[in-house]
């Protein structure tokens, strides 16, 4: 069953919804509105289990680790969540970057 991603033109949430008919009418999870954009979506490129703890486990991924400074906690953080394969949500990103004194992440080149 394919699942597509929109962005709510009122409130700017995204929304992820089952497409279940192909005339099915589709609104904001947030705010109701109907008025959405369909978004291209990400695609997955699975890695085992095994294959994740191993590049999390690489040591040049901590060069930069300051334990006691927020924002090299947040930049950890978004590159754990990115490791993992696991999207949070713009909230999580949004209070990270709050929390992290709202510097965005470098670019990393792998």
């Amino acid at each position: 069953m394919p699942i597509y991603e929109y962005r709510c033109l009122q409130c700017r949430k995204r929304n992820t919804i089952l497409i279940l008919n192909p005339n099915q009418e589709v609104s904001c999870s947030h705010c109701q509105s109907k008025n959405l954009e369909r978004l291209m979506s990400r695609f997955a490129a699975p890695k085992s289990e095994e294959a994740r703890m191993e590049a999390l486990a690489d040591p040049s991924k901590f060069g930069d680790l300051d334990e006691n400074d927020p924002k090299s906690m947040t930049r950890f953080m978004k590159r754990m969540g990115k490791e993992m394969g696991e999207d949070l949500g713009e909230d999580f990103d949004q209070a990270l970057e709050e929390a992290g004194g709202g510097e965005e992440e470098p670019s990393i080149s792998e």
